[in-house]
């Protein structure tokens, strides 16, 4: 029985090494590690890198990704990283960097080969004038971060890393364009539809807790008027309260957008004052569970405003 079992064992080394003979690819071929900020950059990531990567996001749909909790696991996934790609414009300043400095991997510095900042690739809205201060609150001085919510901002993203992970992995070059063309495809489709869902409401007022939707607005025709934070990042007080209440009034806006990980307290007792609609979008994908991609993203969030608009003529 012991010859047997030797003799078997054996046996399945010589396979093993056979099939690596035979096979080399098979046995050998790596994944790319590729780790982003947020879900979204990781929904489009995955759109043109199929199976040949792996990736993972640190921050997750339903979270602020201005205010993410620093955790320690972060280091180990950021040292086993071949590929960090970022929001960029500041919005990971608050989390990201120190992580990036302690995590000991070269490839994923700021100017190393293994970092990409996907802002370069997108349509920056809302960049700042002049000097500023804090007295602003939590403004971006480099441009509105939250470009991924424009579908167009989408495809320029999407090809960007498409681009990177070819410079990455000559081999499979080819893969990742063909992928990011059928994306482009299926992506201008699915667009049709949804601007084709949004033309009745196109000029639409609306006010927005935090000031993310400016590329979504500008995108679909909404007209963002006001916000129910007084400055970004500072939370409501009861004054500035009372100015959106009068202006709601004034300028007969229906629709209040409000991120998921925002205190819906305010804005809901802003909508019984108005006879408004308060509508919890989401910015990001997985701000709910069945959520994930990132066609399902504007999916989910024009099927919330239209039932809206609706409800409210």
């Amino acid at each position: 029985m012991k010859r047997l079992f030797y003799r078997s064992k054996a046996l399945l080394v010589f396979a093993t090494i056979a099939m690596a003979n035979v096979f080399p690819t098979m046995v050998l071929a790596k994944k790319m590690n590729v780790i982003t900020a947020t879900t979204d950059l990781a929904a489009l990531a995955q759109e043109v890198g199929g199976d040949k990567v792996n990736i993972e996001s640190m921050a997750k749909g339903y979270q602020d990704p201005h205010f993410v909790e620093a955790k320690p696991s972060f280091l180990l996934k950021l040292r086993q990283a071949d590929l960090l790609v970022v929001v960029g414009l500041q919005l990971e300043i608050g989390w990201l960097p120190p992580l990036i400095t302690q995590c000991g991997n070269a490839r994923i510095q700021v100017g190393a080969s293994g970092y990409l900042d996907a802002s370069q690739f997108a349509e920056i809205l809302e960049i700042p004038q002049g000097s500023i201060t804090r007295a602003m609150g939590d403004v971006h001085p480099l441009g509105n971060p939250h470009y991924w919510l424009d579908p167009d901002n989408g495809r320029r993203v999407a090809k960007g890393i498409a681009g990177k992970l070819g410079e990455m992995d000559p081999e499979d070059a080819a893969y990742f364009q063909q992928r990011d063309q059928d994306f482009e495809r299926r992506l201008a489709e699915a667009d049709k539809r949804w601007l084709a869902s949004m033309a009745p409401y196109r000029g639409r007022k609306v006010v927005t807790y935090h000031n993310s939707a400016p590329n979504f607005a500008k995108h679909f025709g909404l007209n963002v008027v006001g916000f129910v934070e007084p400055r970004p990042g500072i939370p409501p007080t009861p004054s500035h309260t009372l100015d959106v209440i009068n202006m709601i009034k004034r300028d007969h806006v229906k629709v209040i957008m409000v991120e998921p990980y925002f205190d819906r307290k305010t804005p809901d007792s802003i909508a019984r004052e108005t006879s408004g609609t308060v509508v919890e979008y989401l910015p990001s994908v997985g701000g709910v569970k069945e959520v994930t991609t990132y066609f399902q993203l504007f999916d989910y969030d024009i099927a919330l405003l239209t039932k809206a608009f609706q409800a409210n003529p």
